[in-house]
Parts: structure tokens; C-alpha cells; sequence
């Protein structure tokens, strides 16, 4: 963006080009830290003394509740999650930013103390270090919320904190400030679109999963469609869960399986591989990689580090006194169906086919050949040579497979 010397221009005019480009940003759709950065630059371009930028806004996602970021002139930009918390964090209790929500003021503004008296925040005493010398925040709420009610600064409305620093000799002018107040409507609007975008991304990834979540964002949203792809199947299941239902509190069994299954999709994801979906106490996941052969060595390595990682979460809930239970898995490869299935109300973005029944199929072996993980033939054959000892554990008849099946397993599971 060409601009004049900010000197040149008039304070209509520099309001005029912040506002504009803000708004061009938003409507395009650019990512929170892309547009800040810019952002800045802008600010610096139009004559505003800016050392450091900090932006805080709400997320809504399961890990954590809050994103922030942070700008330095000489360093740039960097991105912060904050995770939720029920106690909160001290800086944050002796916070300016803190401050503004629980005071219920749109603003504050602090010159930052020169000589050794303490300042009012311990966070302008760190930001005099830097140079600091004038400090300016503001809190914009994104939702509608009884301005008769207080707010709770620990699990306020959905909105931005942000702050700016100035390293001049006498700080922000009163233009600068004047400036910054008539940018910010369209900068909270731009960070509210961007931040809609990643909120849908991030729950279309906890809920779809990884490759799902993509896929429908992407427009992949029509009842029926479907590709074929060929691919590498996992079902990972929990044994006597049923059982063990009826012996431990709910709470427990939850937090068990939560365990269970956390160490399971970590390990899957480690190998690049999707999760389709959780069935209870089983989960069934994808391997679909460049070729056959990268999908099944990445599904047998998978199962190879979950085998041990298991082994290691066992051990350290035996430790405590929580309760444990066997776990087992079974892959297969083959030409399944792969897109969106349902009414049109209701959709799922699943998997259909032979190889799917037949991972089932092989899922239900585990006690009748005796082994923990049970691979299939076509797996085997997939994956070529392999540093993993497959052993045979002989041909079967599986129920609504016409051809007999030949099983192996992972000895020792050590890949």
C-alpha cells in the first residue's frame, strides 16, 4: 500500500486509509497474525510511534479458551494459546488488561514511569525495559451482555483485549490515540472473521477429525459424496469394557477411557494417519498415505509405538491405583468408500465398504487366535518388506467373507 508522509497527512486522511485497508483485510478473509502484522506495519506508516502490539481474544475450542498476540518492532510477531484454567494466573490478576474487564471500562491508558518508582501494573515495569514510556489499552466485547451485570474477567464474553506501546520521547500524541480509537471497530470486525474461520476449522478437526474436518470446509458438504479411496483401516478397541462399566464409577470409566483414547489418537496422528470415529469403547482410524506400501508401514508402525506407549500408560495408572484394561487392534487395506452419508439434515463424513466389515470382522478374532493385534493378509502384501516380524497365525473363515482369510501378528510389537 503506497502511502504519502505522514506529516502530509490529515487526520481524516489517516484514519481514512487505516479503516480502509482494515476493512479490505477482513473482508479477504486474512488469518489473525497475517492481518496484525500488517496491521502494525500500517500504524508505523502512518506516523504512529508503535514499539509493541498485544492482541487477546476468546477462542472456542476444548484445550483452550483464549489466543494471544504479541508484535515487537525489532522482533515481530508471535502466538500464544491459553489453556483453561480454573485458577487463574497471577500476572494475569495484576494485569492492566485484567483491570479494563473487571472495572468495566472501555480503556485505560498509563504513561509508563521513567524513574524507579514502582508502576501501577508490574507489566509496565517490564516494558520499561524496553523503552516503553506510554501505554494504551482497550476491551471490545463481541456479544451482547447486560451492561447492568458485571463482567467475570475469568470467563468473560466473547471479545479482544488489546493493547499498544509507544518508545516515543512523550509517547502517543493525542492523533495517535484518536488514530488507534478509529481503527478499532474495524479491526475487532477483522479479527472476529478471521477468528470464525479458525474456530470452524479447529472444531471440524476435534469433531471430524483431521482429514474429514478439510474436507468439508473445503465444500465436500452433498448427501452422497463420496470417493473411492484405497487405504489402510485401524479399529482399536478396549476389552471387558462392558464389564468394568458395571464394576467402576462412571467418572472413572470415563476418565479411563479418555486416557486410553488420548494415547491412541496421539499415536495415530504421529504416523499421519485419521481418525474416522469413536464407536463406544473402539475407535476406527485411516492410514492414506502416497502409496500402498507407505499406508501399511505407517499403520503397522502405528500400532507397533501404541503397543509400547500403552504398555507405559498401564503402568503409570497401576501405579496410582487407577484401573486398567487390554486393549487390541486390527488392520486391514482395501478400496473403501470415503465422503458423506445420512439425511440431509443430518449428515455423517464416514467410511463404507468390504474392507470396512472386514476390519470388524478381523476386530472380533482377538480372543479365538489369542493375539492382541491381528493384521491382515492384505496388509502384509502392502507393506512388502518390513522391519516388522509378521507372524502367521493361519487361515480363517470370517462370518460374510466368502474366501478364507490369512491372519498374522506383530511379535512382540517392538516394530
Amino acid at each position: 500500500m503506497t502511502l504519502t508522509t505522514p506529516t502530509a497527512q490529515s487526520a481524516d486522511t489517516r484514519q481514512a486509509s487505516l479503516t480502509a485497508w482494515l476493512l479490505q483485510r477482513g473482508q479477504v478473509g486474512e488469518e489473525q497474525q497475517q492481518l496484525l502484522e500488517g496491521y502494525c506495519r500500517l500504524l508505523l506508516d502512518l506516523g504512529v510511534p508503535l514499539l509493541r502490539l498485544h492482541v487477546a481474544q476468546s477462542a472456542f475450542h476444548p484445550k483452550y479458551g483464549g489466543i494471544g498476540f504479541d508484535w515487537l518492532r525489532n522482533e515481530g510477531m508471535s502466538r500464544q494459546t491459553y489453556e483453561h484454567n480454573p485458577t487463574p494466573r497471577d500476572d494475569w490478576l495484576k494485569s492492566p488488561l485484567y483491570y479494563l474487564l473487571s472495572s468495566g471500562e472501555g480503556e485505560i491508558r498509563e504513561r509508563v514511569p521513567q524513574d524507579d518508582a514502582p508502576a501501577r501494573f508490574p507489566i509496565l515495569n517490564d516494558l520499561k525495559a524496553l523503552g516503553a514510556t506510554d501505554y494504551f489499552a482497550a476491551a471490545v466485547q463481541l456479544e451482547e451482555h447486560d451492561p447492568g451485570q458485571p463482567v467475570d474477567p475469568n470467563n468473560a464474553p466473547e471479545g479482544v483485549l488489546i493493547s499498544w506501546v509507544s518508545d516515543a520521547r512523550t509517547g502517543f500524541s493525542d492523533a495517535d490515540i484518536d488514530l488507534i480509537r478509529a481503527g478499532l471497530p474495524a479491526l475487532v470486525l477483522a479479527l472476529k472473521s478471521a477468528a470464525n474461520r479458525r474456530i470452524a476449522e479447529d472444531l471440524m478437526q476435534v469433531y471430524l477429525g483431521r482429514d474429514a474436518g478439510r474436507r468439508v470446509l473445503s465444500g465436500e458438504i452433498q448427501r452422497g459424496s463420496l470417493q473411492t479411496i484405497d487405504a489402510v483401516l485401524l479399529y482399536f478397541d478396549l476389552q471387558g469394557f462392558t464389564k468394568l462399566s458395571e464394576q467402576i464409577p462412571g467418572d472413572d470409566l470415563i476418565a479411563m477411557l479418555n486416557a486410553y483414547f488420548g494415547v491412541a489418537v496421539q499415536g495415530v496422528h504421529a504416523f499421519d494417519g485419521s481418525i474416522l470415529k469413536f464407536m463406544g469403547d473402539g475407535m476406527m482410524a485411516m492410514f492414506n498415505l502416497n502409496t500402498a506400501a507407505s499406508s501399511a508401514a505407517a499403520g503397522l508402525d502405528a500400532v507397533a509405538q501404541l503397543r509400547r506407549a500403552l504398555v507405559e500408560l498401564q503402568s503409570e495408572r497401576a501405579a496410582v491405583g487407577l484401573t486398567n484394561t487390554g486393549v487390541t487392534f486390527a488392520l486391514h487395506a482395501g478400496e473403501i468408500l470415503y465422503g458423506n452419508i445420512g439425511a440431509e439434515n443430518r449428515l455423517d463424513f464416514t467410511v463404507i465398504g468390504p474392507a470396512v466389515n472386514l476390519t470388524a470382522r478381523l476386530s472380533g478374532m482377538h480372543r479365538a487366535v489369542g493375539q492382541d493385534v491381528i493384521v491382515s493378509d492384505a496388509v502384509r502384501r502392502a507393506a512388502g518388506q518390513t522391519e516388522h516380524d509378521l507372524i502367521s497365525l493361519g487361515r480363517y473363515m470370517l462370518r460374510g467373507v466368502s474366501e478364507p482369510q490369512e491372519l498374522f501378528t506383530i511379535y512382540g510389537g517392538e516394530g
